[in-house]
């Protein structure tokens, strides 16, 4: 009896426990490999998972936030996938780098040329994208996974604060602080810091070398004093001693 009653309880665990963790497995995420640091940029993968038994995922749809353009988004070449990158006009145009950008990437499109994500499988679709924003915390995409018996499923469900998590969330991407020193100044600190020590490094060389010169120099003076001096020591005391001899 007692038996009995403790694998029922481990058996409701169990389902509770893989019930807990679905929900965090099957959708649609967005991670950046690294950092995705504000004003900087960044490779991301959508991680793309198969939830269904009796279908592959054949065509991966994501949508870029509008209120956040991304100048520079550049797909990698993946085996057994055609990429298509969609680009629009945008109302306000951007500046980067000291040039206006009239236009941004809106949608990039993943189609399968073969049998896609098979069941029990995911698959990464990476992105190299920037410049990331300053003024938000996070980027909210829009994905929308399609399988080979034409199911279509949107992944646009925003998170609420305070809420739990929605049925079909959308991906999210969040920032970090951008780098102190800004992407293009950390560079130029860097190689003014290196000049300075590198002159530095080539004074204090120059210094102990002369210092050392003038060592040796001294020391060669010191030296031949000190031989001229033995040697007149040495005439002293002979002719003394021939002195004491005649005498």
């Amino acid at each position: 009896m007692k038996v009995s009653r403790i694998a029922a309880a481990c058996t409701v665990g169990a389902s509770a426990v893989l019930a807990a963790s679905v929900p965090a497995f099957a959708h649609v995420s967005v991670q950046p490999e690294g950092a995705a640091a504000k004003g900087g940029y960044a490779v991301v993968n959508f991680k793309v998972p198969n939830e269904r038994d009796d279908a592959s995922t054949t065509k991966v749809e994501v949508t870029f936030p509008a209120d956040h353009p991304l100048a520079s988004v550049m797909p990698q070449k993946l085996d057994g996938w055609n990429v298509k990158v969609t680009k629009s006009k945008l109302d306000k145009p951007l500046t980067l780098h000291g040039q206006k950008i009239d236009e941004a990437v809106t949608k990039v499109t993943w189609t399968a040329d073969g049998k896609g994500i098979a069941t029990g499988f995911f698959q990464k679709f990476p992105l190299s994208i920037g410049a990331l924003p300053e003024d938000t915390d996070e980027l909210v995409f829009k994905a929308v996974q399609t399988y080979s018996n034409d199911e279509v499923v949107r992944w646009i469900e925003p998170q609420k604060e305070g809420a739990e998590e929605p049925e079909n969330p959308a991906p999210v991407l969040a920032l970090s602080a951008a780098a102190e020193g800004g992407h293009h100044g950390a560079g130029a600190t860097e190689d003014a810091d290196h000049d300075e020590k590198t002159e530095k490094a080539a004074a204090q060389t120059t210094e102990a070398a002369s210092a050392t010169d003038g060592s040796d120099t001294t020391a060669r003076v010191l030296g031949v004093v000190g031989i001229v001096v033995g040697l007149a020591g040495v005439a002293y005391g002979v002719l003394a001693g021939r002195r004491r001899t005649n005498a």
